[in-house]
C-alpha cells in the first residue's frame, strides 16, 4: 500500500482559513453509492479538487489532505473506491483493501470523480468554476487519467503514479495523453523502487509528443510516498511539493478548461 492507516500528510503552508467538514454518500452515473469526505472553507475561491487516494481507499490521511486544501481556500471533496463492494461505512486499519482493488474499474473511478465533480460545482460544494484532482499511487495514475475523463477540468496533479497500464488492463496515463484536455503536474521520488526513471521518462515523453502542457518533477533521493509528516528526512520535498500543487492550481485556475 502507499500509506499506513495512521500516517498523515505534511501540513500545508501559508494562510489557514476556517473550514466546514462532512462525511458524505455520493451518488454515481450508475446509481451507485460511495463514500466521500468534504471540506469547505469558509470563504469559497472557486476552486475546488477532488481528492483520489492510494490502494487502500478513502481514510484519515486524505481526510486531512481534503482539510489542508480548504484551509487554503479550496473546496476539497476525498472519495473511496469501494462503494461497489464495500459499502459506504467508516474502515478501520484491518480492512481488507486487497480484495477489493481488484474489482475496481477505472471506468467506474471515472464515473465517481464525475460525481465529486458535480458536487464541487454545486453550491452545496462550493460553486467552484476552476476543479482539479489530485492523487496518490494507484490514485496519481487515475488522477492524471481524469484529463481524458470529459469533467473539463482545469488541471490534473498525481503523485507517485505509473504511467503504465491500470490494474484492470485498462490503458495508463501515458497510452491516453493524447486524450488529455488540461495540463498535469507530476510529482515522482527518484528513489521510488517501484517507478524507475525510465517509467518517469515514459510518461514525460507521452505528455511532450501529445502536446499536454505538463510539468514532471522528480525528488533526487525521495522514496515512493515521501509525501508523508513522518518523513522528517523529506520535509524539504514535502514543503516543495505543497508549493507545487498550490502554483499549479493558481496559475491554471483561470485558464479556459481544454484550451491547449
Amino acid at each position: 500500500m502507499c500509506y499506513p492507516f495512521d500516517a498523515q500528510p505534511p501540513e500545508a503552508p501559508g494562510a489557514q482559513a476556517d473550514i466546514q467538514e462532512q462525511d458524505l454518500v455520493l451518488q454515481s452515473a450508475d446509481g451507485t453509492k460511495f463514500a466521500a469526505f468534504a471540506a469547505r472553507p469558509g470563504q469559497t475561491t472557486g476552486q475546488g479538487i477532488v481528492v483520489l487516494p492510494d490502494i487502500r481507499g478513502l481514510f484519515g490521511f486524505y481526510e486531512e489532505l481534503a482539510r489542508g486544501f480548504a484551509r487554503q481556500g479550496i473546496s476539497a471533496v476525498a472519495i473511496d473506491y469501494f462503494g461497489r463492494t464495500a459499502g459506504v461505512s467508516k474502515r478501520d486499519a484491518d480492512f481488507p483493501w486487497g480484495e477489493h482493488i481488484p474489482q475496481t474499474k477505472m471506468d467506474q473511478i471515472t464515473a465517481d470523480t464525475g460525481a465529486a465533480v458535480a458536487l464541487l460545482r454545486s453550491p452545496e460544494g462550493g460553486a467552484c468554476t476552476d476543479i482539479f484532482t489530485v492523487g496518490f499511487c494507484f490514485g496519481g495514475a487515475a488522477s492524471w487519467l481524469q484529463a481524458a475523463g470529459g469533467h473539463g477540468l482545469a488541471g490534473v496533479i498525481g503523485f507517485y503514479g505509473r504511467p503504465g497500464p491500470g490494474r484492470d488492463g485498462a490503458p495508463g496515463p501515458a497510452a491516453r495523453a493524447a486524450e488529455f484536455t488540461c495540463p498535469v503536474l507530476a510529482l515522482m521520488g527518484g528513489a521510488d523502487q517501484g517507478i524507475p526513471p525510465e517509467q518517469v521518462a515514459e510518461l514525460r515523453t507521452a505528455l511532450e509528443t501529445a502536446g499536454v502542457p505538463h510539468e514532471v518533477i522528480v525528488y533526487d533521493g525521495a522514496p515512493h510516498s515521501f509525501f508523508d509528516r513522518a518523513y522528517k528526512e523529506f520535509e524539504d520535498a514535502s514543503k516543495d511539493a505543497w508549493q507545487r500543487v498550490l502554483a499549479f492550481i493558481n496559475a491554471h485556475a483561470k485558464a479556459a478548461v481544454g484550451a491547449r
